[in-house]
């Protein structure tokens, strides 16, 4: 029987990095937690322990936050990118990169109803991602970006049914047609590789901001009759609008809200009283996605949670 080191990876994961721009008295931040992940030539470091080609995790961890001043810190995208593209020239061993970086964005505080120039409060809507997958230099190179939002929370009090489902004998949930729907979205989408390589273009900010309001958008203004009916409906609409965009994918818990049993108390509980269930819940994965989509090549490297 033959033994041999398999697929493997390593770097440096969740550098809290928060880049404070203070050119003017008005400050700017950014809030990101950035991994990094070097793939490539590092068989004699896990059989033989020779260290030789390998860039310290520790040293990615510095490149980051020496990045986020001598580059600055823009669209997530355009960081990776060039995270991914310095590691993979600089370390003798790697062949490609992954870089994972999560944005919390912040709103300024309100004073005296004019938004305050240094004090933030963190936003609740939803935490952007990205994750750029970078393999070779040079004409070789090739990279994916795929994009997205996370812990969107999501929640509309009527205009959706669920009805018409197959039963068996283990079947106890009633037929509705109204009830809450509810969910902790997490939905992400790779751009096409025109669009991945770094030439500038797609604006990154832009297109983010345009597709987070789609999806409210669509998730509002939908009648829905599954939660399934409603991603697609979704991941329909952003690629009607985004021709940059090969597929998006979606993975959304349903959050149920179960009707509370007042009549005990006496009580008439005309869908006004609910019960927020934590678990077990409802997982709805799906891919939208365009029939000439060009190959997803190594995309989604690393990124758990769908189907």
């Amino acid at each position: 029987m033959a033994i041999q080191l398999g697929p493997n990876q390593y770097g440096k994961a969740e550098n809290r990095l928060v880049r404070v721009y203070r050119d003017t008295d008005r400050h700017q931040i950014r809030d990101l937690n950035v991994s990094s992940a070097l793939r490539g030539r590092f068989a004699e470091a896990h059989i033989a322990g020779d260290q030789g080609d390998v860039l310290p995790t520790d040293t990615q961890k510095n490149t980051v936050f020496a990045f986020a001043k001598e580059k600055g810190v823009e669209a997530i995208e355009d960081f990776a990118l060039t995270l991914g593209d310095h590691f993979i020239a600089r370390c003798p061993g790697a062949d490609g990169a992954r870089i994972e970086i999560d944005e919390y964005s912040w709103d300024r505080i309100a004073v005296d109803g004019l938004p305050h120039d240094h004090s933030f409060v963190r936003s609740g809507g939803g935490v952007r991602t990205t994750v750029v997958n970078i393999d070779g230099v040079g004409p070789d190179r090739r990279a994916h970006v795929v994009s997205g939002i996370k812990d969107l929370v999501l929640l509309k009090t009527t205009g959706s049914e669920f009805h018409g489902f197959f039963k068996d004998k283990y079947t106890t949930l009633e037929p509705t047609n109204d009830r809450i729907m509810a969910t902790s979205l997490v939905a992400r989408w790779r751009y096409n590789p025109t669009g991945a390589a770094g030439e500038g273009t797609v604006n990154w900010d832009k297109t983010f901001d345009s597709i987070r309001s789609i999806l409210l958008r669509q998730f509002a203004v939908v009648h829905s009759y599954a939660l399934q009916q409603t991603l697609y409906s979704m991941g329909r609409a952003v690629l009607e609008q985004h021709r940059d965009v090969a597929e998006i994918r979606f993975s959304a818990p349903n959050k149920h809200h179960f009707l509370y049993d007042l009549d005990r108390f006496g009580l008439d509980n005309p869908g006004e009283v609910f019960i927020a269930a934590d678990r077990p819940y409802g997982l709805i994965e799906a891919a939208v996605e365009r029939d000439d989509a060009p190959e997803a090549g190594r995309a989604w490297h690393g990124i758990p949670g769908f189907c």
